[in-house]
């Protein structure tokens, strides 16, 4: 393997051909308990993130939403409430998580506003200008190329749209990080043994995240990409932030 060939997966290196498959796989394992994971992990900061996203972004009725990496449907359902008349397209690559999503109780309510799609982020089906607000919610570093991802998001955002990625990111305090790194490493693999009796694919998204660009680096990403307006918000001190920017 060569330097233009290979990427992380988590500490480990391997061959971009490889990394898709292998984040598959640990989304397919974890699908069924990923909500409750998400809630002990963040301690339910996770819901608060979520909604200071639906804040910012001040959904507004008949947007199109494209979710990506949406998972079980949790950004997408808080779009819909806030929006009237507004459509949501949740796209994953990994079924089991969408089909989790389709058991939600919010999933019945609002079937006729949603459609849940298996794709890539880094080759979406859908034509250039289709959607108002683009949105990926601690999905876009398991991505195997990142910068791709933002240009596609570019590429389906019509003249207007706005991008909002919400991600884990880096604490601008070194004894905090250190602290915040301690419990990551230490109890987070574990509770995911107790929980959802998998350790390894939790010991994955611990390093995932160290492994995520800072948030100065990531915005210049996401401006390299053709976005404008580019701007970030930290939240709880940087353990994740918002990152917006607009397509004019």
């Amino acid at each position: 393997m060569t330097d233009t060939n290979t990427t992380h997966f988590g500490f480990q290196t391997v061959d971009e051909a490889d990394k898709a498959g292998m984040v598959h796989g640990v989304f397919t394992r974890v699908a069924s308990k990923y909500d409750i994971m998400n809630d002990l992990m963040s301690a339910g900061l996770h819901r608060v993130w979520k909604d200071a996203m639906m804040d910012w972004l001040a959904p507004r009725a008949g947007q199109k939403l494209l979710d990506v990496a949406g998972g079980t449907g949790d950004v997408a359902f808080r779009f819909l409430k806030r929006a009237p008349r507004a459509k949501a397209t949740v796209l994953d690559m990994t079924e089991s998580m969408l089909i989790s999503g389709r058991t939600r109780a919010e999933a019945d309510q609002l079937a006729d506003r949603l459609e849940w799609i298996v794709g890539d982020a880094m080759a979406l089906p859908f034509a250039d200008n289709s959607f108002d607000v683009y949105t990926i919610s601690f999905g876009i570093r398991n991505v195997t190329r990142v910068q791709e991802a933002l240009d596609e998001a570019y590429r389906v955002l019509r003249p207007g749209g706005r991008l909002m990625v919400l991600e884990f990111s880096q604490i601008p305090n070194d004894l905090m990080q250190w602290a915040y790194d301690q419990y990551s490493f230490n109890v987070i693999p574990v509770m995911g043994q107790i929980v959802a009796g998998d350790r390894d694919s939790y010991q994955y998204l611990v390093e995932s995240i160290r492994k995520f660009p800072n948030q100065e680096t990531f915005a210049a990403m996401i401006r390299k990409a053709g976005f404008d307006q580019v701007k970030y918000r930290n939240l709880s001190m940087g353990i994740a932030a918002l990152h917006s920017g607009w397509k004019v």
